[in-house]
């Protein structure tokens, strides 16, 4: 799969105690590991808290998952497992969690299948199809030679049905394409 450079996704967890008490103390995580690697750096960072009972945190903020959005308190289990598909996949794998409810999550799975690539836009997406289908929007082969000059593909139109039946993503570098 192609990519560019991705930061490793990570997040800054913060404990709720001190918070409370009118202290910012916490710790930025690379969450590109496992769940148990996650949970030992935030169990590092509550120890390491001068309140006497520092037991509960939660996300303040976070980095590097493009168009996605995190909660304060998401399980760490989906966040090591997007950061895993982040570290592995590039961005577009944090455009395809973000069409995705929490609840939805166990669908992260077919992204394999589902990712069809970024472009520019859909009328490149579109372009490109048609030329892998050996398609010339303005010579359509298969038509009488007089008939030819009347016949073309609307390119634009069909860029925007196929929007309607794939799935999308957009930001500033283009789009990305997912197959349903």
């Amino acid at each position: 799969m192609e990519h560019p450079d991705t930061p490793t996704p990570r997040i800054y967890v913060a404990s709720l105690s001190d918070y409370n008490a009118g202290r910012l103390h916490g710790v930025w995580i690379d969450v590109d590991h496992d769940a148990d690697e996650l949970q030992t750096h935030i169990d590092l960072m509550l120890q390491a808290s001068d309140e006497a009972v520092a037991e509960e945190w939660a996300i303040h903020d976070y980095e590097g998952f493009g168009p996605l959005r995190l909660g304060e308190y998401e399980s760490i289990e989906d966040i090591a497992r997007i950061g895993r598909g982040i570290a592995e996949h590039g961005i577009a794998f944090a455009h395809y969690a973000a069409m995705f409810p929490p609840t939805g999550y166990g669908e992260l799975d077919q992204f394999e299948d589902s990712y069809q690539g970024h472009w520019a836009s859909m009328l490149t997406y579109a372009e490109e199809l048609l030329d892998s289908l050996g398609m010339d929007p303005d010579k359509c082969t298969g038509l009488p030679d007089m008939l030819r000059p009347y016949v073309s593909i609307d390119v634009v139109a069909f860029a925007r049905d196929l929007e309607s039946e794939l799935w999308v993503s957009e930001d500033s570098d283009g789009v990305y394409v997912f197959e349903p």
